[in-house]
C-alpha cells in the first residue's frame, strides 16, 4: 500500500485507494482518464464478444459521464464499506493501477465494478479463492475476464456486467432448461442464475473428460475459474496455426459428440471464437449459455454449433459436409472419456 507523505492523514481518515481513483471536485472532470493498456494484453475473447486491442487505448470520458460516474460511487466512502476497501484494496492493485500491473481504465473500472460486484469480490477474497485481480485478457457483451492470482497459481475471474441492456435476448438459454425452471426474474436474478449456469456446465462438460476450464468458485456475478494457459491466456482457435487441422475438427466433433450424447448438453454458441488452443489441444470455453438436450430449442442450437466447426474446417481448405458431421455427432458411437478434475 502506498504511504502517504506530507501533510500526514490520521488512520481513520485515509481514503483506500479506490476512494481516491474516483472524481472528486468539477474542476478535475477534463482531465485524461485513460491511460495505456496493459504491458501484456491477452488475445481469448469471450462468445459474442470483441478482441481488446493492443493498440487502441479507450476513448477518454466526457464530462458528463465523469460527472455520473461521481455520484454513481458515491457510496464507497460510507463507513460500512471502507472497512471493507480497505481490506481488499490490495488484491484491487491492477484495476486501480498500482503494483506491476501499470495500467488503468477508468472505463473498465466503472463498467465492471460497480457495488455489487465488489461486495461479490470481497466474499470471494475473504474465502481465499482469490488474492489479487490483475488485468484483463478479454471482454464482451456479457462479461470482461481478467487475470488474477490464488494461492494455488494464476486464475481466471469472470465478472458478469449487471446492466440491462447486456442480458437482452438470453432469457431464451434459461427458460426451457429444466435445471433452472422457474428461475428466470428481473435481471440482477437473472445475472447470477447465468453464472451458477456457467459453472454447473463446467463441472458437467469436465465430468465426461471434456476439455474446459475447472470451475473452482463463485458468487452473485463473478465466476473463478482455471486459467487455460501458462502463467498467461491462450490463444483462440482463430488464432493459430495448426499443422493438422482436420484431425483438430474430428476432435471438437468427438468433443460436441460426447456433450450431446453423454452429458446431455449442448454448447449453443459454438465457435473458432470461443476454443483455446492450449497445449496442442482445443478447449472448450464460454459455456453460459448451454442447455440441455431438453431445451425446445436444443437440435437447432446443436446444428449451428455444428455449422459453425463445418465452416472453420472449409477455410482450412477441406471439404467437410454438414450432414455427414451431424450423423457424426448424433449416431456414432462415442468413448467414455476419462473425468477431469473438478467434474461433477
Amino acid at each position: 500500500m502506498t504511504r502517504w507523505k506530507n501533510p500526514p492523514i490520521s488512520k481513520s481518515k485515509r481514503p483506500s485507494q479506490l476512494e481516491k481513483k474516483l472524481p472528486r471536485k468539477q474542476s478535475r472532470r477534463n482531465r485524461r482518464l485513460s491511460q495505456s493498456l496493459p504491458h501484456k494484453m491477452m488475445t481469448s475473447t469471450l462468445s459474442l464478444g470483441e478482441l481488446m486491442p493492443n493498440d487502441e487505448p479507450w476513448e477518454e470520458e466526457d464530462p458528463d459521464a465523469l460527472m455520473k460516474a461521481q455520484t454513481k460511487h458515491d457510496w464507497i466512502s460510507e463507513p460500512r464499506f471502507k472497512k471493507m476497501f480497505n481490506e481488499i484494496e490490495d488484491g484491487l492493485q491492477g484495476v486501480l493501477g498500482k503494483g506491476p500491473f501499470e495500467w488503468v481504465d477508468r472505463r473498465v473500472f466503472d463498467a465492471v465494478f460497480d457495488r455489487s460486484t465488489l461486495l461479490a469480490i470481497h466474499k470471494l477474497m475473504e474465502k481465499g479463492d482469490i488474492e489479487t485481480i490483475n488485468y484483463p485478457i478479454a471482454r464482451g457483451k456479457e462479461a470482461h475476464v481478467f487475470h488474477a492470482t490464488s494461492s494455488n497459481g494464476p486464475v481466471a475471474v469472470k465478472i458478469f456486467h449487471t446492466t440491462n441492456a447486456v442480458f437482452k435476448g438470453l432469457a431464451k438459454y434459461i427458460d426451457g432448461d429444466p435445471r433452472f425452471e422457474g428461475l428466470s426474474g428481473r435481471h440482477r436474478k437473472l445475472v447470477n442464475i447465468w453464472v451458477k449456469k456457467e459453472f454447473r456446465n463446467l463441472r458437467r462438460l469436465r465430468k465426461h473428460g471434456i476439455r474446459s476450464p475447472m470451475p473452482i468458485s463463485y458468487h452473485k456475478n463473478v465466476l473463478i475459474m482455471e486459467l487455460i494457459g501458462d502463467k498467461e491466456a491462450s490463444l483462440r482457435l482463430r488464432d493459430v496455426s495448426i499443422d493438422e487441422p482436420y484431425e483438430v475438427f474430428l476432435d471438437l466433433l468427438e468433443m460436441t459428440a460426447v456433450s450431446w450424447q453423454k452429458a446431455n448438453l449442448v454448447h449453443a454458441d459454438l465457435s473458432e471464437y470461443n476454443i483455446l488452443w492450449y497445449d496442442g489441444e482445443p478447449w472448450i470455453i464460454d459455456v453460459g449459455q448451454g442447455v440441455t438436450n431438453q431445451h425446445p430449442h436444443a437440435e437447432e442450437f446443436l446444428v449451428r454449433d455444428v455449422t459453425r466447426l463445418v465452416k472453420w474446417i472449409n477455410k482450412q481448405g477441406f471439404e467437410a459436409e454438414l450432414a455427414e458431421s451431424m450423423l457424426r455427432v448424433l449416431d456414432e458411437p462415442v468413448p467414455d472419456l476419462p473425468e477431469l478434475p473438478g467434474g461433477d
